[in-house]
């Protein structure tokens, strides 16, 4: 079972930046993607970024393609989503996942999921 850690969100300002970390422990090689997913209030979970541990391979989604960007310290065990410019329709809850997805937007591929943590972004 992998454990995930979330930290990073908080209040933005629109054109902001944030960068959200996701420490994970207890990872296996089954375990090769980790994924970024978000919920806002009233919608349904929606698929952010991903990457392959093994390929270090990130894929996007589209809310923050072109401006979010994923990242892997192996050093750290930590999976890194630096957001740029950010607007207001990004405000919501920020899940990271692991498992052993295929296909890497899939949330129903992730065997472990982290509490959240909230990004606000103001206009």
């Amino acid at each position: 079972q992998v454990r995930l850690v979330e930290s990073g969100g908080g209040l933005v300002q629109a054109g902001g930046s944030l960068r959200l970390s996701c420490a994970a422990s207890g990872r296996t090689d089954g375990d090769n993607a980790v994924g970024w997913f978000r919920q806002a209030p009233g919608k349904e979970r929606e698929f952010v970024a991903a990457i392959r541990w093994r390929s270090n391979s990130p894929y996007y989604g589209a809310p923050g393609m072109g401006r979010f960007t994923i990242t892997i310290d192996y050093a750290k065990n930590t999976v890194y989503l630096r957001m740029g410019s950010l607007k207001p329709e990004d405000t919501a809850v920020y899940y990271c996942a692991a498992g052993a997805a295929e296909i890497l937007w899939n949330m129903r591929e992730y065997n472990d999921w982290g509490q959240g943590t909230q990004v606000t972004v103001s206009s």
